[in-house]
């Protein structure tokens, strides 16, 4: 387990430089572009209840996604970050209501409403990279994966084209995507395995 736990920290150290080489004008277009994919799959149509991410660095913005899930009627659910690693899904109706969270992120109130058992049809997972056939490499906490494994739904993985990698370690922890969006569009869908 260390030696896939180094493999992954080594990759991650590849990518945060990557990451800070992204210019802003390749950002912006990009940002804009994967919006554009995500309001067109059929994935995001077709969902009722949305859990979106909200961006930090290095990640595609999420923040116009948000206000679309909210103007569209969808009901959107936004992560909450707990001391003990976990991650909770809190609805907003609202991204005013979006604080300061746990890890610098902003989060949702504590006290919100979080969803039933398969209450959520839709998840727009971060990364820090990931293949084209979805084996995802996050920041290394674990709290998606563990939240994907306890509340199984569609997921579209969102990665900046320049931060794919061709190949991610990965063992049975790891929720593999359904999809991964860039800039350049979506990849078909993929059975989880």
């Amino acid at each position: 387990m260390s030696g896939l736990r180094e493999e992954k920290q080594a990759l991650r150290r590849v990518l945060r430089q990557r990451g800070a080489e992204l210019t802003p004008d390749y950002r912006l277009s990009a940002d804009a572009a994967i919006r554009r994919a995500v309001l067109e799959s059929e994935a995001w149509r077709s969902a009722e209840t949305v859990f979106v991410y909200v961006s930090m660095w290095a990640e595609p913005d999420t923040r116009l996604l948000l206000a679309d899930a909210l103007a569209s009627g969808k009901t959107l659910y936004v992560p909450l970050c707990r001391p003990d690693k976990t991650l909770e899904a809190v609805r907003i109706r609202s991204t005013a209501e979006l604080g300061s969270g746990l890890l610098g992120i902003p989060e949702p109130p504590e006290d919100g409403e979080r969803p039933g058992e398969g209450g959520i049809d839709l998840a727009l997972v971060p990364c820090m990279s990931v293949t084209r056939d979805g084996r995802r490499l996050g920041h290394g906490l674990g709290y998606y994966d563990r939240f994907l494994a306890l509340h199984p739904c569609r997921t579209l993985c969102l990665c900046y084209e320049a931060l794919l990698c061709e190949d991610v370690p990965t063992d049975d922890l790891d929720i593999r995507m359904d999809a991964v969006v860039t800039e350049q569009g979506i990849t078909k869908s993929i059975k989880k395995h």
